[in-house]
């Protein structure tokens, strides 16, 4: 792939930095002083460092997570989130490399890993997601507008959710050139 895949890393980083910026101390210094207060629960915590030093938001969650602990797919790197996604479902993953590997070369994407799917980022919002849906098929949902090509699927959109269309992709060969046709179309009307 082009560029790494972005793991939750990155959002810890960025929390901790935010943190940073916010109140001029590091995560050190917040998590030292967390503990001297001998907090047992994420709920006081939270409650104190709200009402006692305006802490909130992600830069709580940075707190949060360095004096209780990183919830376990935040340590893992991006190899082994895809893994573990396709563990029960070995015969997915090839279609899920053929989607990365098309996102790792495309001008301006940026793929996200997270624990039960990836995120294909354009420079301005999240134009898809890739979901090992099904035990026979990949889900590639889709930001679209427009009025929508024949081999796209209606999705029911919860609330707000953008994503009304996918794609399912039952083998690697399903991953052809019409499909890489609508990522493209879906990246441009997102970029």
């Amino acid at each position: 792939m082009g560029t790494e895949p972005r793991t939750w890393q990155g959002m810890v980083e960025w929390n901790q930095s935010l943190l940073l910026r916010r109140t001029g101390h590091d995560i050190r210094w917040w998590a030292d002083l967390a503990r001297q207060q001998g907090f047992t629960d994420n709920t006081a915590l939270a409650a104190w460092l709200r009402s006692e030093h305006g802490v909130t938001g992600y830069a709580q969650y940075a707190v949060s997570w360095e004096v209780f602990g990183y919830p376990d797919f935040m340590l893992h790197t991006a190899d082994e989130l895809l893994d573990g996604q396709y563990a029960d479902r070995p015969h997915l993953r090839p279609i899920a490399d053929a989607v990365l590997a098309w996102a790792g070369t495309a001008d301006g994407v940026t793929i996200q890993l997270r624990k039960g799917y990836v995120s294909l980022l354009s420079p301005r919002r999240k134009f898809a997601q890739v979901t090992a849906a099904t035990k026979s098929g990949v889900d590639v949902a889709l930001r679209w507008d427009g009025p929508a090509p024949r081999r796209l699927e209606p999705l029911r959109a919860h609330g707000g959710n953008p994503f009304a269309w996918r794609v399912r992709l039952s083998s690697a060969e399903d991953a052809d050139d019409e499909f890489f046709g609508l990522l493209t179309a879906a990246l441009e009307q997102n970029s």
